[in-house]
């Protein structure tokens, strides 16, 4: 079957989806975005699916769905969960993001954050909640956005199942599209719960990294002012 070829009556939209990405050569790992993919009204179809598939999750833990009231609707509410929030960075296009020129030639360090960021580990789908600081070096070329836009855009990075290390890389090669500045870091902190909730139990450990870019990567000085004024405290 091709790619626009009218699908099986009984196929499920999830392959149709999947057919499309692989003709067109292009990745679906957990931390992609695949909306250029999606057709109307197939998200509708796919929260359906995904209903159905974890209802039969649920059956395999030998969960009573039928007569336990607590979960009765408990695959409609994941399925909902996983396609409209905590995954949505997947199943969605980018927010739209006004740029204005530099007209005033701004060429000082700028700063944003902590933005707050949520997301869940590919590993073990079990949350990451953390912060996330954005440091850049515009130049007379570069594009500014709205103080929001950084959150937005964060936001949609990282509502996908993620490691840290892939997700901040994702977020600055973004910000270097559209912003085009001389130097970007971005740096975050986070707990991880499948090391608190599971395996080792540490409730007290936190991952912290950075990303840098351009004249962050290049000037150790103006690498260590931006580090020096980012708030690192609880």
């Amino acid at each position: 079957m091709k790619p626009d070829d009218p699908p099986a009556s009984d196929e499920p939209v999830s392959a149709r989806v999947r057919r499309r990405i692989i003709a067109a050569r292009k990745r679906f790992n957990a931390n992609d975005n695949i909306s250029a993919f999606i057709q109307p009204g197939e998200l509708e179809a796919l929260l359906d699916e995904v209903e159905g598939k974890f209802k039969g999750v649920l059956e395999s833990l030998v969960i009573d769905t039928e007569s336990d009231h607590n979960t009765q609707e408990t695959a409609r509410r994941v399925a909902r969960m996983y396609l409209t929030e905590v995954f949505r960075g997947r199943y969605v296009a980018a927010p739209e993001v006004t740029e204005f020129p530099n007209a005033e030639l701004l060429n000082e360090l700028m700063i944003v954050g902590p933005i707050t960021v949520r997301s869940a580990c590919s590993h073990h789908f079990c949350p990451i909640i953390g912060r996330l600081w954005i440091g850049l070096m515009p130049n007379e070329h570069s594009n500014l956005i709205g103080l929001s836009k950084y959150t937005r855009l964060a936001e949609w990075v990282m509502s996908r199942p993620q490691i840290q290390e892939e997700a901040i890389a994702q977020m600055a090669n973004v910000l270097m599209d559209k912003v085009q500045p001389d130097g970007l870091a971005v740096v975050m902190e986070a707990d991880h719960f499948c090391m608190q909730w599971r395996g080792v139990k540490d409730d007290r450990s936190k991952m912290l990294n950075s990303v840098m870019r351009g004249s962050f990567l290049k000037d150790h000085t103006l690498r260590a002012e931006f580090l020096s004024l980012l708030n690192l405290k609880p």
